[in-house]
């Protein structure tokens, strides 16, 4: 499998999984800004979407959406237990955060990452993620794991989204049960080594 991604981004969290899964595979990097390939080759021919993360198969099939690629990812290695078994409450309550982190957490960041937002909503934006932030950290209180008492590919997930809250200024040191998990998810080896591999460590 090839993963293309660009490093710190959403991309992070599928390269965190096969790594969890310990899958072969092989990573390109991508510059979302010119929609070029490390080789100077057009994305476009890849995804048309223009966006990663992009998860070639081996049998050639092209998969897109994060949400999806961990999902694919984790059935891969039932034993593993990154997902729960399909049809059972703990899978639909693993992607019920996977939901929630992509619609209220990711597309919260998007603005400010937009260089055309006005400087005015920064502030409502950044107000609207720490209120999302906040809740995640009172049931950081009572549990483990975002879905509960085991890693599974919400974390992977939670964790990319909460490492971009200083690239926009976004201060998130008075939540003291999310900056433990934090830690606690980037002492996993296969998180230290997917950061590493990015050059983000």
């Amino acid at each position: 499998m090839k993963l293309y991604y660009q490093p710190g981004a959403c991309s992070l969290s599928p390269h965190i999984i096969l790594r969890e899964a310990g899958l072969d595979f092989s990573m390109i990097k991508v510059d979302l800004k010119t929609k070029k390939m490390e080789n100077g080759d057009d994305f476009f021919a890849i995804n048309p979407k223009g966006q990663i993360p992009t998860l070639l198969l081996d049998n050639n099939e092209i998969l897109t959406e994060g949400a999806v690629i961990v999902q694919y990812i984790a059935d891969q290695k039932p034993d593993k237990k990154l997902i729960s078994p399909a049809g059972t409450m703990e899978r639909y309550h693993q992607l019920e955060w996977i939901s929630h982190l992509s619609s209220e957490i990711h597309k919260g960041f998007s603005p400010l990452f937009f260089p055309g937002t006005p400087e005015n909503y920064r502030p409502v934006a950044i107000n609207n993620l720490l209120r999302r932030f906040k809740y995640i950290d009172k049931v950081l209180a009572e549990q483990p794991y975002i879905a509960g008492e085991h890693f599974t590919v919400a974390d992977a997930y939670l964790f990319t989204l909460s490492n971009w809250a200083p690239l926009v200024q976004l201060d998130l040191s008075d939540l003291v049960h999310l900056k433990d998990y934090q830690k606690k998810i980037a002492e996993r080896p296969s998180v230290h080594d997917a950061l590493k591999a990015e050059g983000l460590i």
